[in-house]
C-alpha cells in the first residue's frame, strides 16, 4: 500500500468510527504526525498516547502532564472509556499485554462502548500480534514507508544546511531512489553520513546511501543481502536462460512501462545438483543491476511462540518490497517447501500456513520483486507452486553437453591461468562426460592440490586422474536423474540451446 492510499485509507477508517485500528510501524513520530493531521478534519479530535512508562499523555504536550494512574493498560483503556468527547488514543507498543485476558476483555468493552461516538483506539506498533477475540473487531494497516515526494523534502533539508550546495535533477532522482526502502529517520541520518563521510551529496555518494538498506537487511536476520563480482559470462552454456535474462535487463525501467510491459513474476530453475542453478541467480542481479537477496527458509521457523513464523515471513517480504526493485533467491525451495501437506501432523501445520502465506503474496505482490528460486527435486515441490501463471517461466538446467564442458573448462582454467593453450579441452570434456559443473570445477581443484603437494605446475594428465577418480551425480543417482528428465521434457523449458537440450531429454 502506498503512502498516499494508506494515509486516506487511515482517515477514512477513522472518520467512519472504526473503534480499533491496529497500525503496524516502527515510525511512531512520523505516524503520530499523520494522525494528529487527520484529527484536525470536522469533527475535531483530540488525540492521546499512551507508553506504559508514562500513561496517558495529551499529544503535544510535556510528558510529565500525564493522567493520573493510568500506566497499567487495563486502567488506561478504563480512562480511555470514560471520556465524553471526541478523541483518538493511541497505544503504542500494546502487543506484549495484549494477550492478557483482562486487556482483552476491557478493549472488547470499550468497542463496544464506542458506538456512536468519535473515540478510536489506535494500536501503534512494530509487531503484529491480535488475539483471536479481537479478529472480527480491528482493522490492520501497514504504515507506509515514505515516498520519493517525502525522502525529496528530507533530501531539501540536508541539502539546505549545506549553503550553496546545489545538485542536478538526475542526481537528486538517484539519490531518493537509493533511499526509497528506509524509514524518514534513516534517511536524515544516512544523508547525513554521506555529507559527514565525503563532505558532498552528490551521485558518487549513492553506494554510501545504498549501504544503509544493506544495513537493513542484516538486522532483518531472515534475509541475506548477497554482492556477487562474477557475470553470465562465469557460466558455460545456458544459452537460453541467458538470452531469456539478458531480454529483461530493463524489465523494471518507466521505458518499459511506457512500453506497456508488465513487470517480471519470478523464475523457477529445476535441474541437477551442481549444473549452476545458483550461480545465475547469483550473475542476474550483477545483469539487471539489482539488490539480490537471498531468504533463509530456515530461519523463518520460529517454535518459540504461535505465529512467528508467519510473522518473520511477513516481515521479510516486506523488507524485500520496502527495498525493490529487487531479486529474492529462493534457494533449493524443494527442501524449504517439502511436506507442507502433511505439517499438521509434524509441526501444527506451521509449514501450510507458510507456504499458503508465501503464495497468496507471489499471487497479489504488486511491487517489482521478482521470485528467482531453484529446486532440486520436483517431486517435493507441491503442485500449486507450478502452475501456469505463478512463475513467468520454468527452465530445466541439465547436465552441460560436451561443448558446455569444453567451455566450462576455459572458464575455470582462465580464472586460475593466464595461458591455457597446452591444455586439451575436447579431451577433458571427454573426461568428464556425464559430470556437472560443480563436479569439473571440483576436479580442476583436486589436479592442481595434487600438483601442488608435488611442488610442481599441474598438467592435463592431472586433471585427468583427479576426474576419473570421481564418481559423479549422475551414476550414483541415475534414476532421480532421470525421473526429472522426463518430467521436464512436457513442463519445463531448456535452459541449454533448445534443439541439444531435447535431444539429451529424449535419450
Amino acid at each position: 500500500m502506498g503512502w498516499v492510499v494508506m494515509q486516506e485509507e487511515l482517515n477514512i477508517l477513522i472518520q467512519a468510527q472504526y473503534p480499533l485500528i491496529y497500525l503496524v510501524t516502527s515510525e511512531e513520530e512520523r505516524a503520530e504526525q499523520t494522525i494528529a493531521a487527520i484529527a484536525q478534519a470536522k469533527p475535531v479530535r483530540r488525540v492521546y498516547l499512551w507508553t506504559v512508562t508514562h500513561g496517558i499523555v495529551e499529544h503535544g504536550q510535556p510528558r510529565n502532564v500525564t493522567q493520573h494512574n493510568t500506566v497499567s493498560p487495563e486502567a488506561a483503556i478504563e480512562w480511555v472509556m470514560r471520556q465524553r468527547e471526541p478523541g483518538i488514543f493511541i497505544f503504542k507498543d500494546l502487543h506484549p499485554f495484549i494477550d492478557s485476558p483482562a486487556v482483552t476483555r476491557w478493549l472488547r468493552d470499550a468497542i463496544a462502548s464506542f458506538k456512536g461516538t468519535q473515540k478510536a483506539i489506535i494500536l501503534m506498533s512494530p509487531v503484529q500480534n491480535i488475539p483471536i477475540e479481537l479478529e472480527k473487531e480491528v482493522a490492520v494497516i501497514d504504515f507506509a514507508l515514505p515516498d520519493m515526494a517525502e525522502l525529496n523534502q528530507v533530501l531539501t533539508n540536508q541539502l539546505e544546511q549545506v549553503r550553496g550546495r546545489k545538485i542536478t535533477t538526475e542526481t537528486r532522482e538517484k539519490l531518493l531512489k537509493a533511499a526509497l526502502g528506509l524509514t524518514r529517520d534513516e534517511a536524515e541520518k544516512v544523508y547525513r553520513k554521506a555529507q559527514v563521510t565525503a563532505g558532498r551529496l552528490t551521485e558518487e555518494e549513492v553506494d554510501i546511501v545504498l549501504s544503509e538498506k544493506k544495513q537493513l537487511i542484516r538486522r532483518n536476520g531472515i534475509l541475506e543481502y548477497i554482492e556477487e563480482d562474477e557475470t553470465l559470462n562465469s557460466v558455460g552454456g545456458l544459452e537460453e536462460l541467458k538470452k531469456w535474462l539478458t531480454q529483461r535487463s530493463n524489465a523494471f525501467t518507466e521505458r518499459a512501462r511506457e512500453y506497456g510491459l508488465p513487470q517480471p513474476k519470478g523464475m523457477l530453475i529445476l535441474g541437477v545438483p551442481g549444473c549452476g542453478k545458483s550461480l545465475i541467480a547469483k550473475t542476474t542481479s550483477r545483469l539487471w543491476g539489482l539488490p539480490l537477496l537471498r531468504l533463509d527458509m530456515g530461519r523463518v521457523y520460529d517454535g518459540s511462540m504461535v505465529g512467528r513464523s508467519e510473522a518473520n515471513l511477513r516481515n521479510a517480504l516486506k523488507t524485500a518490497e520496502s527495498i525493490s526493485p529487487a531479486i529474492l533467491f529462493i534457494d533449493e525451495m524443494d527442501k524449504a517447501f517439502a511436506g507442507t501437506s502433511g505439517s499438521a501432523d509434524s509441526d501444527g501445520g506451521t509449514s501450510s500456513r507458510i507456504f499458503g502465506s508465501f503464495l497468496t503474496w507471489m499471487q497479489e505482490k504488486t511491487s517489482p520483486v521478482f521470485v528467482m528460486a531453484t529446486a532440486n527435486r520436483v517431486e517435493r515441490l507441491p503442485g500449486e507452486f507450478l502452475r501456469k501463471g505463478r512463475f513467468d517461466e520454468i527452465f530445466f538446467v541439465d547436465l552441460p553437453t560436451a561443448e558446455e564442458r569444453k567451455e566450462i573448462f576455459r572458464i575455470h582454467l582462465s580464472k586460475r591461468r593466464r595461458e591455457i593453450e597446452r591444455f586439451d579441452l575436447d579431451q577433458l570434456a571427454s573426461v568428464c562426460d556425464g559430470f556437472s559443473g560443480a563436479e569439473i570445477e571440483q576436479g580442476l581443484v583436486a589436479a592442481m592440490y595434487e600438483a601442488f603437494a608435488q611442488d610442481r605446475e599441474f598438467t592435463q594428465l592431472d586433471i585427468i586422474a583427479a576426474s576419473r577418480a570421481t564418481m559423479p551425480l549422475s551414476k550414483t543417482m541415475t534414476e532421480q536423474v532421470t525421473a526429472l528428465r522426463d518430467w521436464a521434457r512436457q513442463r519445463a523449458r531448456p535452459a541449454a540451446s533448445s534443439v541439444a537440450e531435447y535431444q539429451r531429454l529424449e535419450f
